[in-house]
């Protein structure tokens, strides 16, 4: 029998992991678990990465595109160059992502955090800092805008832990904070 050609099985078993660590956490990622979700035979998992590794940094870096797509299409972020309106569009940001699936929120962070364990994800996660620190550059400084995605990371960390509420008006304010120079 022939093999039978299928150029998204890549998409699809990427898209099949984010679904198994979503429902099971890391603990319950592997290939033979992805096959079965992607609903393809084991070998292509195996063909299409290596290793488990392989499927992580795939996995997360699909995470990273959705959140800086999110910032590339802010009307503010794409806007003239200024800090004006900065925090407020930041907290707008945070707060349409809170309002979505909360699940999607809490399988980028594991991901994001898995890379603490796995030094090949690191790389990957760290691009993500980088590539929304240069969009927030376009309107402050590079310390600056490195300040509000350290406080935008920790806010969406302690809502996640605590099982919190997002604060958008104290959210707002402590950007606004970092914006204005700390005053």
């Amino acid at each position: 029998m022939a093999r039978r050609y299928d150029p998204g099985r890549r998409t699809k078993i990427i898209d099949a992991a984010l679904r198994v660590i979503a429902a099971d956490g890391m603990a319950g990622l592997s290939h033979r678990t992805v096959a079965a979700e992607a609903d393809v035979p084991l070998g292509s998992t195996t063909y299409h990465f290596g290793s488990l590794d392989e499927l992580l940094v795939a996995a997360l870096r699909r995470c990273n595109e959705n959140f800086v797509q999110e910032l590339r299409g802010s009307e503010v972020l794409a806007g003239p160059a200024g800090s004006a309106g900065l925090a407020e569009e930041l907290t707008r940001l945070l707060g349409r992502w809170f309002a979505g699936e909360r699940g999607a929120i809490e399988l980028e962070y594991e991901l994001y955090l898995a890379a603490l364990r796995r030094p090949v994800l690191r790389p990957v996660a760290a691009a993500w800092t980088e590539e929304a620190v240069e969009l927030l550059t376009r309107h402050t400084d590079p310390e600056t805008a490195r300040a509000l995605v350290a406080l935008m990371d920790g806010v969406c960390l302690q809502v996640l832990l605590t099982g919190g509420t997002f604060d958008a008006p104290y959210t707002r304010e402590m950007l606004a904070r970092i914006v204005d120079g700390g005053a």
